[in-house]
């Protein structure tokens, strides 16, 4: 059974912890002004001690299981918000207290790149519905036109409309402006269909970082398959974006999820935007067809839902319905 957080309100509690990587030097200061932002939003935000960015991680992986588990366990807290994303999330799913985050209510988890790896089983395990969406440090920057905040999302019963942008953008180096609130617009694009001319898909949205999440397949923590058999009925619509790893280390990685069996329920398969590299002799898109292009399932290419902003923000859980026409791009979400 899928269980929505309450809608977001102002005056409402947001906890910020570094599951992954730190803060230091203008992250820092970026930090500090995100934070900033949202209290004068009207929320009231509380920072925990797992922030440190002098290593690769913010603190021990017991430290920062402790403390997120605290702050989604924790009544008075309705969001707990990551500043971004890391190298090295898995070292702590196994370290959650699973046992006590069954028995709490549920809490706004929101995030991208390596907070896939937490979103991933608190959704497939809990049946908490998570959001793949801004980080803390993106959430200053203004929402194009077509899509939705993160905030706007998570305070709404829904259904959620958003559309294709046709933006493509960059950040604002934290050295240049910490303080930046648009985006830099770097080009225009639109979503692709691969093999048919229209779409009109439905299913429960699950997905994430291909570099992160891949290393949850097989385990107690990915468990897609099981997640889809639990909502046979619906199907799934499976979303995947990749970072920085080049095509053919992404290929494999998609083959993986392919034969742990991710894509048995699937009703239509979502990839983002990547500036990642290609391979010599194989492009992104190449190996995204070359690994799921054999399970006959239509696929949307160069959505915005990963490291090449803007964000549109997705609810792992949300019963989707994505429609492309020669008119529409659209994904509705309903939050039941």
């Amino acid at each position: 059974m899928l269980r929505f957080p309450p809608p977001l309100k102002p005056g409402d509690k947001i906890a910020v912890t570094s599951p992954s990587a730190g803060a230091s030097g203008a992250g820092a200061e970026r930090v500090r002004f995100s934070v900033d932002w949202l209290r004068d939003q009207g929320y009231e935000v509380i920072v925990g001690q797992c922030m440190d960015g002098s290593g690769l991680t913010s603190a021990p992986a017991e430290r920062r299981a402790a403390e997120l588990t605290a702050m989604l366990c924790d009544p008075e807290i309705r969001c707990v918000l990551p500043p971004w994303g890391g190298e090295t999330a898995i070292d702590l799913v196994d370290l959650l207290d699973w046992d006590a985050l069954s028995t709490s209510d549920p809490t706004w988890l929101v995030g991208y790149s390596d907070i896939s790896t937490v979103l991933l089983p608190v959704t497939t395990r809990l049946g908490w519905a998570t959001m793949h969406g801004d980080n803390l440090a993106d959430t200053p920057y203004r929402t194009p036109a077509g899509l939705k905040s993160w905030i706007e999302l998570a305070s709404g019963s829904g259904p959620h409309v958003q559309s294709d942008s046709g933006l493509i953008a960059t950040w604002r180096r934290f050295e240049e402006d910490p303080q930046a609130v648009d985006w830099k617009d770097v080009g225009t694009g639109t979503w692709r269909l691969d093999g048919v001319e229209s779409l009109s898909a439905t299913g429960r949205l699950i997905g994430g970082c291909i570099e992160t999440i891949a290393n949850l397949a097989g385990t107690l923590y990915g468990d897609v398959p099981a997640f889809g058999q639990q909502h046979a009925e619906d199907g799934l619509i499976i979303y995947l974006e990749a970072c920085e790893d080049d095509a053919a280390t992404i290929c494999r990685n998609l083959h993986g999820l392919r034969l742990a069996g991710w894509f048995e329920h699937a009703n239509a398969i979502l990839i983002g935007r990547t500036n990642a590299a290609d391979n010599p002799q194989m492009t992104q898109n190449e190996a995204v067809l070359d690994a799921l292009g054999r399970l006959d399932l239509p696929i949307v290419f160069d959505l915005e839902i990963g490291h090449v902003p803007p964000h549109l923000p997705l609810i792992n859980g949300a019963l989707a319905t994505v429609t492309i026409d020669e008119e529409t791009r659209r994904i509705v979400q309903e939050l039941s």
